[in-house]
């Protein structure tokens, strides 16, 4: 590798222990979402009532399920979804809890004690308990689950930026710029954000892989992606009373949302380090 490539953050990534297999990783998902349903070689909704619960084979790399249908085929079209939703809800609290944080930091006094207190409630629920309990008020559906784990993350991203914009607020270039009489708006968006989105996207990306893990409980528990769809939780949901008996029909789903599970806790892990190597983990 070049030197010139090392010294990009791009190159670090490439070079980091955990960067590298996570990057690989990343790149396979998002190849996956974009061309996983035209990679599919059989329709994964088509019926074949004489191949059911066929075990993996030349033919059914995967095996099939109880009707018939390729498992293969279904992990391909399912992998879409089941990442677009990590991905979404991901971008979704990253975005609110960045406003609310940013916000928070930037005014302080009594308005950040009340808003921090606040984030603090939510945060003494577990992730996946306080989207079960969204999900059950909001009904069982995709969109559902998205607000319910976009809501659940948000307080979370809201302390991390409150965190750094608290740490900016305080430095020489953002003093000058009170010095010269800028507004909030130009503070904000000129002077603190650029400053904290590294960080921001750092624990993000790091978050992906467990909006993906709940979003996958969500389905396999009937509160997320509903029949006919091909969701990884909702193969595995789908396939609970064949798995002593067709163990592939859990195990290959189950294996897909842990490899992509872990693939984003590298790629995050791995871009942590680069972005700041001082962090001790």
């Amino acid at each position: 590798m070049s030197s010139r490539l090392r010294t990009t953050w791009w190159g670090r990534l490439l070079i980091n222990p955990l960067g590298l297999p996570g990057t690989i990783l990343l790149l396979i998902a998002l190849v996956l979402v974009v061309l996983g349903p035209e990679l599919a070689p059989y329709d994964p909704l088509k019926f074949h009532p004489r191949d059911r619960l066929q075990g993996p084979s030349l033919t059914y790399w995967f095996g099939t399920d109880q009707f018939g249908r390729d498992v293969f085929s279904r992990m391909l079209v399912g992998a879409r979804s089941t990442i677009l939703f990590g991905l979404v809800a991901t971008a979704l609290s990253t975005i609110a809890g960045s406003i609310i944080g940013i916000l928070s930091g930037y005014i302080g006094g009594r308005t950040d004690e009340l808003v921090m207190r606040a984030m603090d409630s939510i945060m003494a629920i577990p992730n996946l308990l306080l989207a079960l309990l969204i999900v059950t008020v909001l009904g069982p559906n995709v969109t559902n689950a998205v607000i319910a784990v976009a809501i659940s993350f948000s307080p979370s991203m809201a302390r991390i930026s409150r965190s750094v914009t608290l740490s900016v607020r305080t430095r020489d270039f953002v003093n000058a710029a009170f010095a010269r009489g800028e507004g909030p708006t130009y503070i904000v968006f000129r002077e603190i954000l650029p400053n904290v989105v590294a960080p921001i996207i750092v624990e993000a990306s790091i978050r992906v892989a467990f909006a993906i893990m709940i979003g996958a409980t969500l389905s396999f528990l009937g509160l997320g992606a509903q029949a006919p769809a091909s969701d990884w939780g909702l193969l595995v949901a789908e396939a609970r009373t064949f798995m002593f008996r067709n163990p592939w029909l859990v195990v290959f789903p189950s294996l897909g949302i842990g490899l992509v599970a872990i693939g984003f806790n590298l790629f995050g892990d791995g871009l942590r380090d680069v972005v700041n190597p001082q962090v001790d983990r």
